[in-house]
C-alpha cells in the first residue's frame, strides 16, 4: 500500500528513534550475558535475537502501512486465530521446564500467548468502541469482553503460564477502567471478587505456591525456589551507582544468575551499569509510555484511542512486573522486559504494538 505525502510527513520519527534506543540497550546487555558464556551456543542466542529484532522492525513498518481501523474490522478473525494457536500449542507444543508454551518453527520457537496480548487488546477495543457512552459501560457492555478474556485466560493457565494469564486479566481490567465503568458495576465486581481471592490459593499448583511463599521469605529455600531472587538482589546491589563496567559482572560471568538473558536481564544491567544505567533505561521507558498516552489522548477516533491506551498499558505492565520481580517485591512470574529480554515472540509482539502506536499517531487527526 502506497503512502500519501501527508502520512509520510506525519510519520512518528520520535517514537521510532526511542524504540531503536531501547532495542540498542537490549542488544548491549544481551551481548554481555552471552559473552559471559564464551561458547557457540551463547552467541547463537545473540544472533537469533538480532534476527528477531530485524523481523520485528519489518513487521512494525508493515503494521504502519495499513490503516489501524482495519484491525477493528478484522478483530474477530485475529482473536480466533490466536485462540486456535493456543489450542495447537496445548496439543502439539514444545514441552520445556514443566510448561507447554512454545511452537517449534525450525530453529526458532513461537509463544502464542505473547501474540494473544495484542489480540485481546484489539478485540476489547473493538467491542468497547461500539458501546461506550457518556455514562461509561454497564453490565451488558462488559459481558463480551469478559468472555473474550475468559477463553484465552483458561487456555494459558493450562499451559501453565499464570504470569501471562494474569497480565491478560490486568490488561482487560485496565482498559475497562479507561473507558469508564459505571460506579455500580465497579462496586458489584469488587464485592464479588474480594471473597474469591483467598480461594485462588487452593487452585494454584505447588510450584506457584512455592514462588509466593519464597517471595514472602526468600531465605526459606535459598538453593531452590529462592535462588533466583537472592542472586538477583546480589547482582543489583553489587552494581551500586555506576556499576562494575561492561562485561565485568561477576554474577553473570560466573553463571550465578539464572535466566539472565530472559526474565532477569535487568539484573545484569544493574550489575554492570549500576543505578545510573537502570535509571537511563527507565527514563526511556517513561518517555515511551508518555508518548503512547499522548497518542491515545489526542486520537479523535474512539477505537484508536482505546487501542493506543491498551498497547501502552501492555508495555507498562510488562515493565512494572519484570522490574518488581527482579527486585524481589513481586513473585517470579516469568514476564520478560519489553524490547530488552531475549525472546522472539516478546520482541515481535511489542514491536507490532509500537507499530500500531505509530499507525494511530500518523492518522489520529484524519477524518477517514
Amino acid at each position: 500500500m502506497m503512502f500519501d505525502r501527508r502520512l509520510i510527513e506525519c510519520f512518528d520519527w520520535g517514537l521510532l528513534v526511542l524504540t531503536l534506543l531501547i532495542l540498542s540497550v537490549g542488544l548491549v546487555v544481551l551481548y554481555s550475558t552471552v559473552a559471559a558464556g564464551e561458547n557457540a551456543v551463547s552467541y547463537v542466542l545473540f544472533q537469533k535475537q538480532m534476527i528477531w529484532m530485524g523481523m520485528g522492525l519489518l513487521i512494525m513498518f508493515a503494521s504502519v502501512s495499513v490503516h489501524y481501523r482495519h484491525l477493528d474490522k478484522g478483530s474477530v478473525a485475529i482473536y480466533f486465530t490466536c485462540i486456535l494457536l493456543l489450542v495447537i500449542v496445548l496439543l502439539f507444543g514444545k514441552y520445556v521446564g514443566g510448561s507447554r508454551r512454545w511452537l517449534a518453527l525450525g530453529p526458532f520457537t513461537m509463544q502464542p500467548s505473547e501474540l494473544m496480548k495484542l489480540s485481546l487488546i484489539i478485540t476489547i477495543s473493538s467491542i468497547y468502541s461500539g458501546v461506550v457512552g457518556e455514562k461509561g459501560v454497564g453490565f451488558r457492555d462488559i459481558i463480551k469482553p469478559l468472555i473474550a478474556l475468559t477463553i484465552p485466560f483458561g487456555l494459558i493457565v493450562s499451559q501453565p503460564d499464570l504470569g501471562t494469564a494474569l497480565l491478560l486479566f490486568f490488561l482487560s481490567a485496565g482498559i475497562t477502567l479507561f473507558v469508564r465503568v459505571r460506579k455500580r458495576v465497579f462496586l458489584v465486581f469488587i464485592a464479588l471478587g474480594a471473597p474469591a481471592v483467598p480461594l485462588v490459593w487452593f487452585l494454584l499448583k505447588d510450584y506457584q505456591k512455592a514462588r509466593i511463599l519464597t517471595f514472602l521469605n526468600p531465605d526459606r529455600d535459598p538453593l531452590g525456589a529462592g535462588y533466583h531472587i537472592i542472586q538477583s538482589k546480589i547482582a543489583i546491589g553489587s552494581g551500586m551507582i555506576t556499576g562494575k563496567g561492561f562485561l565485568q559482572g561477576t554474577q553473570s560471568a560466573l553463571d550465578f544468575l539464572p535466566e539472565q538473558h530472559t526474565d532477569f536481564i535487568l539484573s545484569v544491567l544493574a550489575e554492570e551499569w549500576g543505578f545510573a544505567g537502570c535509571l537511563f533505561l527507565l527514563f526511556l521507558y517513561l518517555v515511551l509510555l508518555l508518548w503512547g498516552l499522548n497518542i491515545s489522548y489526542s486520537c479523535r477516533d474512539m477505537f484508536g484511542s482505546i487501542l493506543a491506551f491498551g498497547v501502552t498499558l501492555m508495555i507498562f505492565l510488562q515493565i512494572f512486573i519484570n522490574v518488581a520481580m527482579v527486585m524481589g517485591i513481586m513473585p517470579v512470574v516469568g514476564v520478560p522486559l519489553p524490547l530488552i529480554s531475549y525472546g522472539g515472540s516478546s520482541v515481535i509482539t511489542n514491536m507490532v504494538g509500537i507499530g500500531i502506536l505509530m499507525n494511530i499517531s500518523m492518522r489520529r487527526f484524519a477524518s477517514n
